[in-house]
């Protein structure tokens, strides 16, 4: 009788090409983008809220010009109508109590 050998297991997706530095050197920009939007938005958010209350809200911290959509699809068309072909520079904010799209930062 012969023995039946274990099954070999591997991952479901293929280990990441991208080196673990530069995920954190996107991440830590995303941050520093992210922290200067931030005042932009509490500036913001009191007169928006009440008219345009859960809509999304993309941020541009340079020319302080900012765009509105009722929907997450709906804003990255914007951005990618806005700024199509040059490097974006946004961060989407949801007209909230908290600002928060649905991920939270630790």
């Amino acid at each position: 009788m012969t023995q039946l050998s274990q099954p070999h297991r591997t991952r479901i997706l293929p280990p990441s090409s991208v080196d673990p530095q530069e995920v954190q050197l996107q991440q830590s920009k995303q941050r520093i983008l992210a922290n200067r939007c931030r005042p932009l938005f509490e500036r913001l958010r009191p007169n928006l809220i009440e008219t345009h209350y859960n809509w999304y809200i993309a941020i541009d911290p340079d020319t302080e010009e900012y765009l509105l959509d009722q929907t997450l699809q709906g804003i990255t068309r914007q951005i990618r109508i806005a700024y199509s072909g040059d490097e974006v520079k946004l961060t989407i904010f949801r007209l909230n109590d908290t600002g928060t799209c649905g991920r939270l930062w630790v």
